[in-house]
């Protein structure tokens, strides 16, 4: 079994809003990224696709069989593996995963990671929904493992997941192949390294109360508590601190009831008093996402992304699926092929430079921020401008004030990090 350590990069926030906890008729999903604290994060545009029958599809570790269509989709990922921490679809799925440890041992085999199967949902499904079917699908058949960063002494865990829609939100949870869901059609929730599906259990696997039983966990007379049942007796410390952070995330979106909007899900991901917003010891707040989902459906879904580290001195970035969407090279990491530590076997005995562009740029523009107070201070109002630009773009463009052509849509992520490139040059 990989073993756990105090410095383990276990720390990530998931939150949605579905309505009447939103401000506008609109859900809002959001997430922070909490990975060693040098791994780079970058976003990737990875357009519809038709595959060949009998298709196979290299993942991080292992392959899987492809399907014969893959959807649009937008991918905040760390640059050495296949999958993603975050990201969205053409149709509007948003997904969010966390590191859990339960009763269920974990292994080192290498299988599915947890961000490859967020990435599997999202390529191939239309609805939350159907995001939670890929995934337990997928479970069921490859299972999942492998190490979870880059380095050369393993470190795994299992997965939470957070999927969103336009219409609603689902609490996907595992231990092992074993899962359980729970869904969300209004108010708001989150989710931070831990078991949090209680007795409101939407959809399980079908033998899970069968093996609780079995392995002595559950009587069987008592109310299933999937979180109850299935959590470790002794909690890691990082763990443990996980509490307090899903305590926190609860108490914020409890007092934005009813006015839950983007912007308030971007300063829940920027506090550092609760822990949300990461700075500690090895590892921190790698990127970060906030997603709006209209109901109406004839509105485009508008993502913001950092593709930088610490959103509190980060700008969101909007992008929207059109015609014009295309990768943006600034927040490209370079790539290594065969020699890439990821590839070669044993794995991680080498590092490279993955730095991108945008990446190399904003740690240039943090120094100045923390040792030069009046050039500090006018790079992080240039930043909040910048936000507000892309923020109020965003209104206008769901209120119906201003509706740019679809080319002009899809080439707005390019735009700003263009313009966010030239504040830090």
């Amino acid at each position: 079994m990989a073993s756990w350590s105090s410095d383990t990069p276990c720390s990530c926030d998931c939150f949605v809003s579905v309505p009447p906890a939103s401000a506008i008729p609109a859900v809002i999903f959001a997430k922070n990224s909490d990975r060693p604290r040098d791994e780079v994060q970058e976003v990737v545009f990875v357009p519809a696709g038709t595959h060949a029958p009998g298709s196979r599809l290299q993942c991080t570790y292992i392959e899987v069989e492809q399907v014969s269509r893959t959807h649009a989709v937008i991918l905040s990922r760390p640059s050495w593996l296949w999958g993603a921490e975050m990201g969205a679809n053409e149709h509007g799925v948003c997904i969010g995963n966390e590191a859990v440890w339960t009763k269920e041992p974990v292994g080192e085999g290498e299988a599915l990671l947890g961000m490859d199967l967020l990435r599997l949902a999202l390529e191939r499904s239309s609805s939350a929904l159907e995001a939670l079917r890929v995934i337990t699908d997928l479970l069921a058949r490859y299972g999942q493992g492998g190490s979870c960063r880059e380095d050369p002494t393993p470190f795994c865990y299992h997965n939470t997941f957070l999927l969103a829609d336009r219409t609603e939100a689902w609490v996907l949870e595992t231990a092992g192949r074993l899962w359980a869901a729970q869904r969300i059609q209004e108010g708001a929730r989150n989710i931070s390294n831990q078991l949090s599906v209680g007795t409101d259990i939407s959809a399980e696997h079908a033998d899970l109360r069968t093996h609780a039983l079995a392995q002595g966990w559950w009587d069987g007379q008592s109310t299933f508590d999937f979180a109850q049942v299935f959590s470790l007796t002794q909690q890691p410390v990082r763990m443990e601190a996980a509490k307090a952070r899903f305590r926190a995330g609860q108490q914020l979106l409890q007092q934005q009831q009813g006015g839950i909007t983007a912007e308030v899900m971007m300063g829940i991901l920027r506090n550092k008093e609760s822990g949300i917003c990461m700075d500690s010891g090895g590892f921190r707040t790698t990127a970060s996402m906030v997603s709006i989902l209209p109901r109406d459906p004839t509105q485009p879904c508008v993502h913001f992304l950092t593709a930088t580290p610490d959103p509190s001195r980060s700008v969101f970035k909007p992008f929207i699926f059109g015609a014009g969407a295309a990768q943006a090279p600034q927040v490209l990491s370079p790539t290594f092929g065969a020699r890439d530590p990821v590839r070669t076997q044993p794995r991680f005995q080498t590092q490279v430079d993955r730095r991108h562009t945008l990446y190399l740029r904003h740690q240039v523009a943090l120094g100045l921020i923390e040792s030069e107070q009046d050039r500090g201070q006018q790079l992080r109002q240039k930043q909040r401008d910048l936000e507000q630009e892309g923020l109020e773009a965003a209104r206008r463009l769901l209120a119906g004030e201003q509706v740019p052509p679809p080319q002009e849509l899809g080439g707005l992520f390019q735009a700003f990090v263009e313009r966010e490139s030239q504040v830090y040059a």
